[in-house]
């Protein structure tokens, strides 16, 4: 069976055992197997035996973190917060006791109680995190992995949703942020103009929301994500669209952490159903890195500074083929009905 531009041969591979996670989107994605199906479930399952996310979990601490406690944020790319990150984009079961322990961890020491936004550092002496370190994509990406890990219910995780919606900007280099907390602490996230990465993963985390639970202001800033990011074609500068504003978001890597590439941003647009003319020069970039036997390559990783390597620089991607095949797919989907 051929599906999204996939030759068979693609598609066997994707559907291999080592990835067991590839495996299950592939069934569920581009077979379209549903998830009450005995070969999803089977690889879903199989998450959790094979592959990065057991290989994760065996070098947990025994008090639930990775590295030293009060480093969750900052040993990058080898303690708590980055581990829940690869836990979730791998779709590790959240109900696992090692697993909950950690996002416990993090929701405890990592959050901030006043404001609900999650921080780069402890505080010491109030307890939760501390409020001047709070910044936006650390709240994006710890709101989106919670959400992934089965927190969809849990009242905190929706206090960093409302921060997001309170505090995300979208500044283009024509206006300044207001003078107060939290945009006069971190000029690089809320100068003139607003760190992109802070915008991807804030619209990362809201689009984990299903769709009849976003509110009024998850809706609203979601459409203030997508525009600011059109804006901008996806990777270029938005007052001239002849120069690329992030040249490294065109070398695509999984997973992206804190960074992103044209890819994820691609495939964050199309999940909120947004299939705009402006995202043509990124879909052109995404089918020109096809490789003659229909493969994406793996061009950018953190390899070397993760406790588990994810694939092989320079070698056949399946996460980076998986991604660009929903994309392209999603794309011809969405401008076809438009």
């Amino acid at each position: 069976m051929r599906r999204a531009g996939a030759p068979n041969e693609v598609v066997d591979w994707l559907l291999g055992p080592e990835n067991p996670t590839v495996r299950c989107l592939t069934l569920e994605h581009i077979l379209e197997r549903s998830d009450r199906h005995p070969d999803v479930r089977k690889a879903r399952a199989a998450i959790m035996q094979t592959g990065v996310v057991p290989k994760i979990l065996a070098l947990q601490e025994a008090e639930g973190w990775w590295g030293k406690p009060d480093s969750f944020y900052t040993g990058k790319y080898h303690s708590t917060v980055w581990q829940l990150i690869v836990l979730a984009e791998h779709g590790a079961d959240g109900s696992e006791a090692r697993v909950r322990k950690a996002c416990e961890l993090l929701l405890a020491h990592s959050q901030d109680p006043h404001s609900g936004g999650f921080s780069m550092r402890r505080a010491k002496r109030a307890g939760g995190g501390l409020p001047s370190e709070v910044i936006p994509c650390l709240t994006g990406n710890m709101v989106w992995s919670l959400l992934r890990l089965g927190y969809g219910d849990d009242e905190r995780v929706w206090r960093g949703v409302d921060w997001l919606t309170r505090f995300l900007r979208f500044d283009d280099g024509d206006s300044s942020p207001p003078p107060d907390w939290p945009y006069a602490r971190w000029e690089m996230c809320y100068g003139r103009h607003s760190c992109l990465m802070g915008v991807v993963k804030g619209i990362k985390a809201l689009a984990a929301i299903p769709e009849p639970q976003r509110s009024p202001a998850v809706r609203r800033t979601i459409d203030q994500a997508a525009e600011f990011l059109l804006r901008h074609h996806v990777y270029r500068r938005s007052h001239d669209l002849a120069r690329t504003a992030k040249p490294g978001w065109t070398r695509f890597g999984f997973p992206r952490m804190y960074q992103s590439d044209a890819l994820e941003v691609v495939r964050l647009l199309l999940d909120v159903g947004c299939a705009d003319g402006r995202l043509a020069d990124a879909m052109a970039l995404i089918a020109s890195r096809r490789q003659p036997d229909g493969r994406w390559l793996l061009q950018d990783t953190f390899n070397g500074s993760f406790l588990v390597d994810v694939e092989q620089k320079g070698k056949p991607s399946k996460w980076i083929t998986l991604n660009a095949l929903r994309a392209l797919r999603d794309y011809d989907a969405l401008t076809a009905e438009s």
